[in-house]
């Protein structure tokens, strides 16, 4: 067995969670080390080279939230553009503008004239409404009570879902979805060169602060004894240990890792989650057959497509790099879903298998493994309280933010909680409250 030095923080997996968790637990000043099953960084964040096009696992957009903010603030350049959001809707197999401006939205066929005006009404509203008044009740709930128009309401559960990869209204909570429509509406940013860019320059970041890295290495069990954790033992005998553990692992994963986790909360957050899955296919085209058709909802089907060349450096000769989803529910069908996405391809850009340059489809993959539902019993972490010095983050340890947003909130509230509890220590009488 080989045992390691002991570290102030040892973080279980090498995401943007857990990057993001050991860059600012090294800034603290403590000893901090990254354990990735993988040979490389990134988890879901990485990017592969494919006859010289950029794919993400899936479309990747970094919003106006807590993710771009965190990122500016460790100063990483994050090269990319804002794509312009004139786009179409997919209404009965037709392709029609829709309203995301003022020009669009006086011409767009889609609405009447009173479904103009109540779009309008919004979008002047959208920007200043207090969203935490709906994180009780479900998105239909939202939409059923503000929205009278009906085609007013497919087109906004179409913006909801590009905006959370959701498709669950009557369980998704309506105010976490609704802060992400108004990030949305400051707009979105693609990566040159795709995520893996992003994870090289946070590897790079945590690296100057002297985060270890110990990559190609599956966790086995992280050990505990009287309510305190102990150390991280991974498959080939390594053994790590830390005074605190951040697991940035899926709930069912970091369950299985603790042992007797039935008896602490990893239980209800591992029985609670509930997976958000998308088929997705990325196509690398010679050049696009409809340039102007660059940017899609689909209205009546669970689909949306984006060239995120037009904003982004995705390819070395040129191509022009689009990524589809078909947002899946519980149900999935491999073969269906990529027959719905080529046909949405064919319908936006005629004619493009003869301009393909290369593909990659990925007939399901998790977009998250938790989202804000009603059916939550509480918000996962940071802390898990049966057991010192343990934490989760992660993407499903939202506390109120999604997706990106989530993996880096849930990172620093647990680094965070970290140093308020050295803090107390070491002063006595220190009050507070409350901890984050």
């Amino acid at each position: 067995m080989i045992q390691m030095e002991k570290y102030d923080v040892a973080i279980v997996g090498g995401g943007v969670a857990g990057l993001t968790a050991a860059i600012y637990a090294a800034k603290a000043g403590k000893q901090t080390i990254v354990i990735e099953k993988q040979d490389r960084l990134g988890g879901r964040a990485i990017t592969n080279k494919k006859k010289g096009a950029y794919f993400n696992l899936g479309g990747h957009a970094l919003y106006h939230g807590d993710a771009l903010a965190t990122f500016r603030e460790l100063g990483l350049h994050m090269q990319g553009n804002q794509p312009s959001i004139d786009g179409y809707g997919i209404w009965k197999g037709e392709l029609s503008t829709v309203p995301t401006g003022v020009k669009s939205l006086f011409t767009t066929p889609l609405l009447s004239w009173k479904g103009k005006m109540e779009v309008a009404v919004w979008l002047g509203k959208l920007g200043k409404l207090d969203t935490h008044h709906y994180d009780q009740i479900s998105l239909r709930e939202w939409i059923e009570a503000n929205l009278h128009d009906p085609m007013v309401r497919n087109l906004f559960y179409a913006l909801f879902r590009t905006a959370s990869y959701v498709v669950a209204p009557d369980l998704q909570a309506a105010g976490p979805v609704l802060k992400q429509l108004q990030n949305s509406l400051q707009g979105v940013m693609y990566l040159d060169r795709g995520w893996g860019a992003l994870v090289d320059e946070l590897r790079k970041k945590a690296s100057e602060y002297g985060v270890h890295f110990l990559t190609n290495n599956k966790v086995k069990c992280i050990e505990h004894q009287k309510g305190i954790v102990q150390h991280v033992l991974c498959e080939d005998g390594t053994k790590v240990r830390a005074r605190n553990i951040i697991v940035t692992t899926s709930p069912a994963i970091a369950y299985q890792l603790v042992p007797h986790a039935e008896a602490t909360a990893l239980h209800t957050w591992k029985e609670q989650a509930i997976e958000v899955t998308a088929a997705c296919l990325d196509v690398a085209l010679r050049r696009l057959p409809k340039p102007k058709q660059q940017f899609v909802y689909g209205i009546d089907q669970t689909v949306f497509l984006s060239n995120q060349s037009r904003a982004a450096y995705l390819s070395e000769d040129g191509a022009q790099v689009i990524s589809m989803f078909k947002y899946q529910g519980m149900e999935t069908n491999p073969e269906k879903d990529l027959q719905e996405l080529e046909q949405t391809l064919d319908l936006v850009q005629p004619g493009w298998q003869s301009e393909l340059v290369v593909k990659q489809y990925l007939p399901k993959i998790t977009v998250c493994h938790d989202f804000m539902h009603i059916k939550r019993q509480e918000n996962p972490g940071p802390a898990v309280p049966e057991i010192n010095g343990l934490y989760v983050a992660g993407e499903w340890a939202s506390h109120g933010e999604l997706l990106a947003d989530a993996s880096t909130a849930s990172a620093k509230r647990a680094i965070e909680h970290i140093l308020l509890l050295e803090e107390m220590e070491r002063t006595p009488n220190y009050e507070h409250r409350d901890i984050v």
